[in-house]
């Protein structure tokens, strides 16, 4: 039963999609991420705003945070024996659980730090995760067990953390909202049973790329920016936080379409957005939540993946506005 105002830890327990090392592995996750908000939130007292001089596995600078908040995860994951091995945005291979800790049934991939250009600037960043099952046998982990489409995905949240520090939490029935409360240290349900509506008139879109867009994007954010005197005869609002936990949380809050395209100059690489970290549990909760999420020529969850940091083009958000660009590209 789904009762505003309970902690994550009863939400769990009272769920019968969630056993108890699922709903232990959960907590833990929301353990980390309450550490990070600490970090986030006391970075310019720690002095830990810059750069950390470090380039991770995307080629992309690391700042000190990405690398403190990645420890963070993997310090709180390895003891608790649940995990059979991890994923990092900054990180290049796979994360083995040392052999001093026992190993578990789940893997598990993530984003320690989303946006976090963000943190000089004060605008909200976050933590995404997505939980697998790991294999059954018992051979060393390797790549190709994480290489699993978005179907596959057992539990997806993030982590916002902003004006409130919030959880996002799906496990396949839906989709729950939880604030921290920081006098009892606990995340409290907040937002039950969240729902995107189909209709919006917000779209999310980095324009400084648009001279590099496919036709199709060009095509619907002229009649976007068009409004009431073009062809959709109504007026647009257009956002851009540079933070994909940003923009999904407004999202499954009032709405809109979120896009990161592909486009000329990423086209090498695939797309911006990495498939089992960023894309997939986002459009596990965005689906959860009635929303759609696609490349643009196929649904996100569907692609099977070839490498654990593989790029790809993001489409999510309100149905009706993801499915008519959808259908520019067809």
């Amino acid at each position: 039963m789904t009762v505003k105002g309970q902690s994550v830890q009863q939400f769990l327990q009272n769920s019968d999609k969630v056993n108890a090392s699922l709903s232990q592995l959960i907590i833990t996750v929301t353990t980390a991420c309450k550490e990070i908000a600490d970090l986030v939130e006391r970075s310019s007292i720690l002095g830990v705003e810059g750069l950390a001089n470090s380039i991770n596995v995307q080629g992309e600078d690391q700042k000190q945070l990405d690398v403190m908040s990645n420890d963070v995860m993997v310090e709180h994951l390895s003891a608790i024996g649940l995990l059979d091995a991890m994923v990092s945005e900054e990180i290049e291979d796979v994360i083995d659980i040392p052999s001093s800790y026992s190993k578990g049934e789940y893997l598990i991939c993530f984003d320690p730090l989303d946006g976090s250009s963000n943190i000089d600037i004060n605008l909200s960043v976050g933590t995404i995760f997505s939980i697998l099952h790991a294999p059954k046998n018992n051979h060393k982990t390797s790549v190709d067990d994480f290489l699993k489409t978005g179907e596959e995905q057992i539990c997806a949240g993030f982590c916002v953390y902003g004006p409130s520090t919030m959880l996002i939490l799906t496990i396949g029935a839906g989709v729950f909202g939880f604030t921290l409360d920081k006098e009892s240290s606990e995340f409290v349900l907040t937002h039950p049973d969240m729902s995107i509506p189909e209709n919006t008139a917000e779209f999310a879109i980095n324009m400084s790329n648009q001279r590099y867009w496919e036709p199709p994007v060009q095509r619907y954010i002229a009649e976007c920016i068009a409004g009431i005197d073009g062809s959709r005869e109504k007026n647009f609002n257009m956002r851009w936080n540079a933070s994909m936990v940003a923009e999904v949380y407004r999202i499954l809050v009032r709405g809109g379409i979120f896009m990161y395209p592909i486009d000329k100059k990423i086209a090498q690489q695939g797309g911006k957005l990495r498939l089992l970290y960023e894309a997939n549990p986002m459009s596990f909760i965005i689906e959860q939540a009635g929303g759609v999420s696609s490349s643009g020529k196929q649904r996100i969850m569907a692609i099977k993946p070839d490498s654990i940091h593989q790029r790809v083009p993001v489409i999510l958000g309100s149905k009706n506005e993801v499915d008519r660009l959808v259908s520019y590209h067809q």
